[in-house]
């Protein structure tokens, strides 16, 4: 009979970011647990890519600021703290400006999907994603084939609007559009 059973060790927020500060793998911080991330398909940075250089290019000159991939976002609820990497946000906020180390303010969040992270970026990550009061739009944008969910605040809630083969990307909370042609540069299918 084992009389020591391994116990659950909870990291604060500082000690996860004084961690992240000198780990070789990034890691989500969900609630005191920490969570190893996986490296990406060719596919998955090519698009993340693609669309922070368009992001980028459209917003300069404005207070807006777009981060990709090693940049964290914060994500505190009623009951728990958590940070994420987005493959891709923006933020317009004054006070996200000042802070060098995690976001906290987002108007937009893109996520490129993967076989290994499709159900996580839809469900448990959208959930917590849907509790930061600035974000308007959360895309997901698959990797494995040319397909592209735009989910937009309403006063009713969060609505879904896919984005047909033949239409252009656009996001309302920042007056951007582009052709999928230029999301998906690059990119070879299987």
């Amino acid at each position: 009979m084992m009389s020591n059973l391994a116990e659950l060790q909870r990291l604060s927020l500082e000690e996860y970011l004084a961690g992240e500060e000198i780990a070789d793998v990034k890691h989500e911080y969900i609630a005191g647990e920490v969570f190893a991330m996986a490296g990406a398909t060719e596919e998955h940075v090519t698009i993340s890519g693609n669309v922070f250089a368009m992001l980028r290019s459209h917003v300069r000159g404005t207070p807006c600021r777009v981060y990709m991939a090693d940049m964290k976002l914060h994500v505190a609820t009623q009951t728990a703290e958590n940070v994420f990497y987005p493959d891709v946000f923006v933020t317009c906020s004054s006070s996200d400006a000042s802070e060098r180390q995690l976001k906290r303010e987002p108007t937009l969040i893109i996520e490129v999907l993967s076989e290994s992270t499709e159900a996580y970026d839809r469900g448990a990550k959208f959930a917590h994603y849907r509790q930061l009061e600035t974000l308007r739009e959360y895309v997901l944008i698959d990797s494995r084939r040319r397909s592209i969910e735009v989910f937009r605040r309403r006063d009713q809630g969060w609505l879904l609007w896919p984005v047909a083969p033949d239409e252009a990307l656009v996001l309302e909370s920042l007056e951007f559009a582009c052709d999928q042609d230029a999301v998906y540069e690059d990119v070879s299918f299987d």
